[in-house]
């Protein structure tokens, strides 16, 4: 009796360290409301492109992309706007820590060219875009599940099995 509360301990201890190993280190708390029409820079350049028009979260609520409207008359279209997907966005923060002074902005990792080339902001954008993301979020779904019914049933048999060892 005394070696299952052992076993399962350290079960319980593993598991709880994989779990905490998983979790990525916060960066900071960020405004929405401060991110909406943040000025937009390109990479390399000072010079003010457009705004943040709006902000695309996935199903598991975290930020998957950014739309900015263009005011720089080398841009079309200016009425649509050019997603950028996350990673090819920094967001810089001003050095004020009063929410009411608080601003950002944000740079395009990309080159005008590279710019260019985005996907432009529209409703049949918006019709695809919202298809592939469920498709891909009930994929992702349908295998955690299964790595866990997996993973339960492996430590299932496990313990069973060590119980069986120590009984005998």
């Amino acid at each position: 009796m005394k070696y299952r509360s052992l076993l399962a301990g350290a079960v319980m201890m593993s598991a709880t360290a994989v779990a905490q190993a998983g979790q990525p280190a916060t960066d900071g708390l960020y405004s929405a409301d401060r991110l909406m029409d943040a000025h937009v820079h390109l990479q390399n350049e000072d010079k003010d492109i457009g705004e943040v028009e709006d902000l695309l979260f996935g199903d598991d609520m975290m930020l998957q992309a950014i739309v900015i409207e263009t005011d720089d008359d080398s841009f079309s279209p200016q009425d649509h706007g050019y997603v950028i997907q996350r990673g090819d966005f920094t967001v810089e923060t001003s050095a004020d820590t009063d929410l009411d002074e608080l601003e950002y902005n944000v740079i395009v990792n990309l080159d005008r060219d590279a710019l260019k080339q985005q996907d432009t902001w529209s409703n049949d954008w918006w019709q695809n875009a919202r298809q592939q993301a469920s498709q891909t979020w009930q994929k992702t779904s349908d295998a955690a599940s299964s790595a866990w019914k997996d993973t339960r049933q492996a430590t299932s048999s496990l313990l069973q099995r060590a119980g069986e060892a120590l009984e005998n």
